[in-house]
């Protein structure tokens, strides 16, 4: 075998951890496998699986090849695709990588009118938060991320799509606020404060923001997603930061109120993140140009 067949070998008995199992997805026999897994351990001089009763599992060299390996991988089937899809931009497939609120509020408009344009083309989203799109794509697992920034990653190229700003809402128990004005930052932190997970970038965006202004954050509660931010205020448990362009509805229903604050949040951006150096395929490309409202 050559190396890189041994690599493939090598990915699918991690993936599966079991021989007989890669053995069945690469249409290879048991022995086959094993000598390939041997073959590769003698090159490199290094023990890469450990052997367990029923099955193997990757000892620390092999986890460190792995990561390496699966995304070159991922990375070469990338470039293959993009060679097959070059003679039309009509066919192939978009690896997408997007949370769920950019998914609800700019993935879905762009690509609703995308497809009726381009019917033959095949989809695969991947839902994540920013640090993990940013992963995937560095790892070759989709071509196009579509995130919260800012993303601080010399790996990739940003192109911004929409402005949006961070505010502070509350349900009827919060009618009060303000008075008189907009309301210190200091003084909302003295309410129960209701903020996503500590690893999304939005949360980490305003966090910082906060902490520049010497106002440390302990939320009451911590969500996984901005529509049970605005749930959860809209029945008084607390003030929730969220989005004002993803939070119209529960807005103009009255839902929550907006709860003006001083000095008010930077706006910030949507954007679209690219692997640096590696060019989009033609059907990306396009698709980035309706994201960002060239066509």
């Amino acid at each position: 075998m050559g190396r890189l067949d041994l690599y493939r070998v090598f990915c699918a008995v991690a993936k599966n951890g079991n021989i007989s199992r890669a053995a069945e997805e690469l249409f290879m026999s048991q022995s086959a496998v094993s000598q390939a897994v041997m073959q590769l351990e003698r090159e490199l001089d290094a023990r890469l699986f450990r052997r367990l009763p029923k099955g193997v599992a990757l000892t620390d060299e092999g986890a460190l090849l792995y990561e390496h390996a699966k995304s070159a991988l991922n990375m070469i089937e990338a470039g293959e695709g993009k060679l097959r899809e070059l003679k039309n931009v009509e066919t192939g497939e978009l690896k997408i990588g997007v949370g769920d609120t950019i998914s609800r509020h700019v993935l879905l408009p762009a690509l609703e009118a995308f497809r009726a344009d381009h019917p033959n083309i095949r989809y695969k989203i991947y839902n994540g938060t920013t640090p993990e799109i940013c992963r995937m794509l560095k790892e070759g697992v989709v071509q196009i991320g579509i995130c919260n920034l800012p993303v601080p990653d010399p790996a990739l190229d940003r192109i911004d799509c929409l402005e949006v700003q961070d505010i502070f809402v509350g349900g009827s128990a919060y009618r009060f606020l303000p008075e008189g004005g907009p309301v210190p930052l200091a003084d909302i932190a003295k309410h129960p404060l209701i903020l996503l997970e500590p690893n999304s970038n939005s949360r980490r965006y305003v966090e910082a923001f906060l902490k520049s202004h010497g106002i440390a954050v302990a939320p009451e509660f911590e969500l996984g997603s901005h529509a049970l931010l605005l749930d959860f205020a809209s029945i008084n448990l607390g003030i929730a930061c969220v989005v004002r362009e993803f939070s119209r509805e529960y807005l103009d229903r009255g839902l929550v109120h907006e709860i003006p604050v001083t000095p008010p949040v930077p706006k910030r951006t949507v954007g679209v993140c690219l692997l640096k150096g590696v060019p989009p395929a033609p059907a990306a490309s396009r698709f980035v140009e309706r994201l960002i409202g060239k066509n």
